[in-house]
C-alpha cells in the first residue's frame, strides 16, 4: 500500500491518541460517521478542506496526515526484515507503520539494538585480538606482578637482612605497587565503556578517523580551495595528539590531491548518466586508486548511495577506513570481508570487483570494487612499496555467485568454510 494511501490511518491513529469518538469527530467537520469510517479504513482518499478541517479538529498539521511522521521508522522497518531470515511483507512496511506506530517503533528499536550489539561484539572481538594497547597494559600488569612476587619471597626468606637492602626492597616494593594499580587502571579504562554509547579512542588512527566522521568525509572548504589543510585541522576536537594530526593530514593532503584531481562540479555531471569508475578513471585521466578514494568522499546525494572505503599497505595493515552501515568492517584486519582488498595487492595495477554477502542474522550485499598500486617510483635496489584501496557498495539484489564473508571467524555463523581459522562462539549456524 502506496504511502499517500494511508492517509485514513493517520486519522484514525490521531483521533484515538486524541480521545474521541468516530461520531464526535465526523460530527465536528460535518460528514456521517459511515464516511468517516470508510476514510478511516483507506476506502475514500481526502484533501481539500475536510483535509485541513480533520486536521484542526486533531490538533495537528494537514501534513501529518497526508505524508505521515514514520518515513525513517518504514525505513528502519524494512532494513529490519532484510536482516531477518523470516519472510515479512516488506511491502506492508507502511500500512504497519501507519495503523501501528507504537508496535513498529519498538520492532525498529530492538532492531537496532540487536545491531549495535553485534557491533560491539565485534570491535571487542577486534580489539581482544589485536589491539596493541590491550596487549601492553596486559604485559605490564604481568611483569609487574612478577617483580612484586620476586621482592616479596627476598623478605620473607628466614634471616636477618641488612638495614640498607631492606629499604631498598620495601622501596621498589611502594614503586612496583604503584606501576601495577596504574597498569589496572589503564587497563580497567581500556575495557570500560563510556555511559555515552561512544567508542573509546586510544590509537592515534581512530583519532583520525573520527575527526573523518565527524565531517562526513566531505570537507567543501578543500573543495573549493578556499582553505589549506592546516586550516582544516586546527581545532579539531577529534585530533587530541600530534600523532592523529599528521595521520589527518596526511589524509587531508590525498583529499585535496584527489578533489583537483576530480573537481566536484564536473563529477556530479557525469555521474547522472551513472558510474563507472572506469569510465571515470579515463575521462579525468587520472589513476584508478584515485577514482575510488574520490567517489567515497563525495556526499551520498551526489553519488546515489552510501560507499565505505578501506585502505592498506602491502602488509595488510588497514591505514584508513570509512564504514559503511551493514558492512563489518575491522579494525584490524585479518578478516574474510577484506579479500577483495588482499587479493587487489596480489594483481597490482589491475582493477577487481567482487560480490560479496554478509552473513549473520540477515544477509546483505556488496559490490566491492579494488586496486593496488606502487607507491613512489621503482627502483632496481629496492622492493616496490604497494597499497590497495577498496570501495564498498551497497547492492539491493545479491546476485547468486556472491562471495559469502563474515565479520570475523570468532563470530561468524558459517560452519562449513574451509578458511575457517578458529571455532565460533555462536551455537547457531548453518
Amino acid at each position: 500500500m502506496a504511502r499517500d494511501t494511508l492517509t485514513g490511518s493517520r486519522i484514525r491513529e490521531r483521533r484515538l491518541i486524541a480521545g474521541l469518538r468516530q461520531a464526535e469527530l465526523a460530527r465536528q467537520v460535518g460528514i456521517s460517521a459511515s464516511y468517516l469510517n470508510l476514510i478511516e479504513h483507506n476506502r475514500r482518499r481526502i484533501g481539500g478542506k475536510l483535509l485541513v478541517d480533520l486536521a484542526q479538529a486533531l490538533a495537528v498539521e494537514p501534513s501529518m496526515l497526508t505524508e505521515g511522521a514514520e518515513a525513517a521508522l518504514i525505513s528502519a522497518l524494512k532494513e529490519a526484515a532484510a536482516a531477518s531470515p523470516a519472510a515479512a511483507e516488506v511491502d506492508r512496511a507502511d500500512e504497519f507503520a501507519g495503523r501501528f506506530p507504537g508496535w513498529a517503533g519498538v520492532l525498529a528499536g530492538a532492531h537496532q539494538r540487536a545491531n549495535s550489539m553485534e557491533q560491539l561484539v565485534q570491535t571487542l572481538s577486534d580489539r581482544l585480538t589485536h589491539d596493541p594497547n590491550l596487549a601492553a597494559s596486559l604485559h605490564e600488569i604481568l611483569s609487574t606482578a612478577a617483580a612484586i612476587r620476586s621482592t616479596a619471597a627476598i623478605l620473607a626468606e628466614p634471616g636477618d637482612l641488612d638495614p640498607e637492602w631492606r629499604d631498598r626492597f620495601h622501596k621498589n616494593l611502594d614503586q612496583d605497587a604503584e606501576r601495577l594499580a596504574e597498569g589496572s587502571k589503564a587497563l580497567a579504562d581500556f575495557l570500560d565503556e563510556s555511559e555515552s554509547g561512544e567508542e573509546r579512542r586510544f590509537l592515534p588512527q581512530e583519532e583520525a578517523e573520527a575527526f573523518f566522521e565527524a565531517n562526513d568525509h566531505h570537507f567543501p572548504d578543500l573543495e573549493g580551495g578556499t582553505a589549506q589543510v592546516k586550516d582544516v585541522i586546527a581545532g579539531a576536537a577529534q585530533l587530541a595528539t600530534n600523532e592523529a594530526r599528521e595521520i589527518a593530514q596526511a589524509a587531508l593532503e590525498t583529499y585535496a590531491a584527489d578533489a583537483r584531481a576530480m573537481p566536484l562540479a564536473e563529477l556530479k555531471k557525469i555521474l547522472k548518466a551513472g558510474l563507472d569508475p572506469a569510465a571515470l578513471a579515463q575521462q579525468f585521466g587520472c589513476g584508478m586508486d584515485v577514482v575510488l578514494r574520490r567517489l567515497a568522499a563525495v556526499p551520498e546525494a551526489v553519488l546515489g548511495c552510501p560507499a565505505g572505503l578501506v585502505l592498506c599497505d602491502a602488509s595488510g595493515t588497514i591505514v584508513f577506513r570509512k564504514p559503511v552501515s551493514g558492512f563489518a568492517l575491522p579494525r584490524f584486519g585479518a578478516s574474510c570481508p577484506l579479500w577483495p582488498l588482499y587479493t587487489a595487492l596480489a594483481r597490482p595495477l589491475v582493477p577487481l570487483r567482487r560480490q560479496v554477502v554478509q552473513q549473520g542474522k540477515g544477509r546483505a550485499g556488496f559490490e566491492c570494487l579494488a586496486y593496488a598500486w606502487p607507491q613512489g617510483s621503482p627502483g632496481f635496489d629496492r622492493d616496490p612499496l604497494y597499497r590497495a584501496v577498496m570501495l564498498i557498495l551497497p547492492q539491493q539484489e545479491i546476485a547468486a555467485d556472491a562471495l559469502p564473508v563474515g565479520a570475523s571467524c570468532r563470530v561468524c555463523p558459517a560452519r562449513d568454510c574451509m578458511a575457517r581459522r578458529e571455532p565460533s562462539i555462536l551455537k547457531d549456524g548453518f
